[in-house]
C-alpha cells in the first residue's frame, strides 16, 4: 500500500483498496449467503458499531502513508501495539457491550514490551 500510494497518492490508493475491499467482500457474500439482506440489518445497527469501519479505514491508511516513511516494520509494530493497547481499553471500561476485563499486571507488562518493541523498531541502523 505504501509504494501504491507513493505512486497514484495516498487518498486515492485508500480509495482504490477500499473500493476494491467492497467489491471481493460483496462477492464472496453474494457467493456465500446469496443475498444482500446483510446490508439492511447493518444499517440498522447502532452508529458505534459502524466504528469498525473507520478504524479500518484508519489501519489501511496509516500503511499507506507511514511504510514508505518508516518502513513496514514499524507501521506494522505500531499499529499492532496501537490495537493491543485500545484492546486493554476497550476490556478495562467494558465498551461496546463488552465484559470488563481487569488489567492484571502480566497484560499490563505486555502491552508495556509491546510499546518498547515497536517504539526500538522505529531506529534504523
Amino acid at each position: 500500500m505504501g509504494r501504491f500510494g507513493e505512486r497514484i497518492g495516498s487518498i486515492e490508493a485508500l480509495a482504490v483498496s477500499l473500493a476494491f475491499s467492497t467489491l471481493i467482500a460483496t462477492g464472496v457474500l453474494l457467493a456465500l449467503r446469496q443475498s444482500l439482506g446483510g446490508f439492511g440489518d447493518a444499517a440498522r445497527s447502532p452508529w458505534w458499531m459502524w466504528s469498525g469501519g473507520v478504524m479500518g479505514v484508519v489501519v489501511v491508511f496509516s500503511i499507506t502513508v507511514c511504510a514508505p516513511r518508516i518502513g513496514a516494520t514499524a507501521t506494522i509494530g505500531l499499529l499492532i501495539a496501537g490495537q493491543l493497547a485500545m484492546g486493554v481499553v476497550i476490556d478495562r471500561l467494558g465498551l461496546f457491550g463488552l465484559e470488563r476485563v481487569a488489567l492484571a499486571w502480566p497484560r499490563a507488562l505486555g502491552v508495556l514490551l509491546l510499546a518498547v518493541g515497536a517504539g526500538l523498531s522505529l531506529y534504523k541502523s
